[in-house]
């Protein structure tokens, strides 16, 4: 109910209203796109592009089901996105490098990874982007293999699989640790 208010609010010009859900919201958009990703620096800006495209729609939203999914799918289309984008630009900017050698990290990178999070980060770039996104969406998003298809556009079990070889390569990758 605060989310149908919240938007209403915005609707009006609060601009509250929107730091209310950006509030709300940021930290569960932001670990999604980082697993999505392998990067906090992009993925913090696939966050703020999905908040300003909101913002700039909720004159004209409608939404049906819960604002909360409704953030969860723009992310993932907007990495979706940039993902074939970055296909076709085959260059790549410093900032956006994963895995630079470097023994000094910044930090707020200590205080979101723990060593542990940073391994399974590491595993979770090596799998491909569908098992990666499916896994993400199970276990971040708390989407169930039933929905998870009408994101992807894909059958129940083609997104069922791409979970269960997900889940085993990463065990795999991580000694039985999963």
């Amino acid at each position: 109910m605060e989310d149908k208010l919240l938007i209403w609010k915005l609707r009006r010009g609060s601009r509250e209203a929107l730091r209310r859900m950006y509030d709300k919201y940021h930290a569960d958009l932001l670990k999604i796109a980082v697993v999505m990703t392998g990067g906090m620096n992009t993925a913090e800006d696939i966050v703020q592009e999905v908040f300003r495209k909101f913002a700039g729609r909720a004159d004209r939203l409608s939404l049906s089901g819960s604002l909360r999914n409704y953030l969860i799918t723009s992310t993932v289309n907007t990495v979706r996105n940039f993902r074939r984008k970055q296909r076709r630009h085959k260059t790549q900017n410093l900032d956006e490098t994963d895995h630079l050698p470097c023994e000094q990290r910044r930090p707020d990178q200590w205080a979101i990874m723990s060593e542990q999070l940073e391994r399974l980060s590491a595993a979770m770039t090596s799998l491909p982007y569908e098992q990666r996104e499916v896994i993400t969406l199970r276990m971040e998003a708390d989407m169930t293999l039933r929905k998870i298809p009408e994101l992807q556009g894909t059958s129940v079990s083609t997104a069922q699989a791409r979970y269960r070889y997900g889940i085993e390569r990463l065990r795999s990758l991580l000694n039985g640790e999963l």
